[in-house]
């Protein structure tokens, strides 16, 4: 029972499993907010637009069926015509496809940001099995996209229905109407429909993208294994780096043991600690810690110190604050300096009666 509870994944996804989830092409998307975005810019853009790309697509073809029967067309000119006519009609959509696809690049930039892969273009012959494709079908999201789609079949039905309804009345009218003022209504009619129907599928759409984020960010779950593998690739193996640590703090050891020939003074407890120091009031502002320990370490500091000729002063006070206080190679701070300068001129007066 222990074992299930440790597989389960429990743990948010790492950078690096977001990185490499992304470059799969494995991302939070959401289709149906795309289709709803291309559908809301297009009919915004008619419902700004409509009047005039009717009238220039009017002029464009009666000029084209009265003009154009009396053209002569050969194989000769027939490309020049065609691109003509081509560069015209397209002139007159080119707002509308534009500022479409401007919409639709727009809304994916939102969801994905920047991003290109060809992993998702990998064929996988996995995906060719009748078998998994039946199973994909009858799967909980492939259950959960049918009913959706039923739902979105049923309430676009529903409001189409009550936008009908509640213009009926002009609708029978149309009988007593002109071609012109037909069409005018029908547009009318239509455009508040879409703009229903496109404001419904809007919201099931940020609905839709919210579940797309959730069943994301659940399937990018890794168990506290997967963490703690993850993390031993990025550093390395726990033994080696312990290993590593281990080795440079007897390097530092080492070095700190080398310095203490060159302290002028080390400073005692005189059993618990030792503060080497060093002073050269030429090159120095302060006198600096060159090497300190306590216990086993400062004994070791007071034998390499009396090999070497280094004096030992006993004060008590004063090892136990450098000792706190400063880190090796760092220089006493200003509220020691008078502690410190009172032993080194003790220590140099003692070498020039030497």
């Amino acid at each position: 029972m222990a074992e299930e509870s440790f597989q389960e994944k429990t743990e948010q996804a790492t950078p690096k499993r977001r990185e490499e989830s992304r470059k799969k092409g494995q991302v939070a998307r959401s289709t149906e907010l795309s289709s709803v975005a291309i559908l809301a810019a297009g009919l915004l853009v008619l419902s700004a637009m409509g009047p005039h790309v009717y009238h220039r697509l009017g002029n464009f073809m009666v000029d084209l069926f009265t003009n154009g029967l009396t053209i002569q067309i050969d194989p000769l000119n027939f490309r020049l015509y065609a691109l003509t006519w081509a560069s015209h009609y397209f002139r007159i959509v080119a707002p509308i496809i534009l500022l479409i696809a401007a919409a639709a690049l727009a809304v994916n930039l939102a969801q994905v940001g920047i991003l290109f892969t060809g992993e998702p273009l990998t064929p996988k012959f996995d995906r060719l099995s009748p078998l998994k494709g039946i199973k994909r079908i009858f799967s909980s999201r492939g259950l959960v996209e049918l009913a959706k789609g039923l739902f979105k079949v049923a309430i676009v039905a529903y409001v189409t229905y009550l936008t009908i309804d509640g213009d009926i009345k002009f609708i029978v009218s149309f009988m007593d109407m002109e071609v012109g003022q037909i069409f005018s209504l029908c547009g009318g009619i239509f455009l508040k429909l879409a703009f229903r129907i496109t404001l419904l599928l809007l919201i099931l759409a940020i609905l839709d993208y919210a579940f797309q984020r959730w069943d994301y960010e659940k399937n990018l779950r890794m168990t506290r294994q997967e963490v703690r593998e993850e993390l031993k690739q990025q550093e390395g193996d726990p033994l080696i780096r312990s290993r590593v640590r281990s080795l440079q703090r007897e390097m530092a050891q080492q070095r700190m043991m080398d310095d203490v020939g060159t302290a002028d003074v080390v400073v005692t407890n005189p059993t618990h600690v030792a503060v080497a120091l060093c002073y050269d009031p030429e090159a120095m502002v302060a006198p600096r810690v060159v090497a300190k320990g306590q216990r086993l370490i400062a004994e070791r500091i007071k034998e390499l110190a009396r090999q070497a000729g280094v004096p030992l002063v006993e004060n008590k006070p004063l090892a136990r604050a450098l000792f706190k206080a400063v880190r090796i190679g760092d220089d006493i701070p200003e509220e020691l300096f008078k502690a410190v300068a009172q032993v080194l001129a003790f220590v140099f007066q003692l070498r020039r009666r030497a």
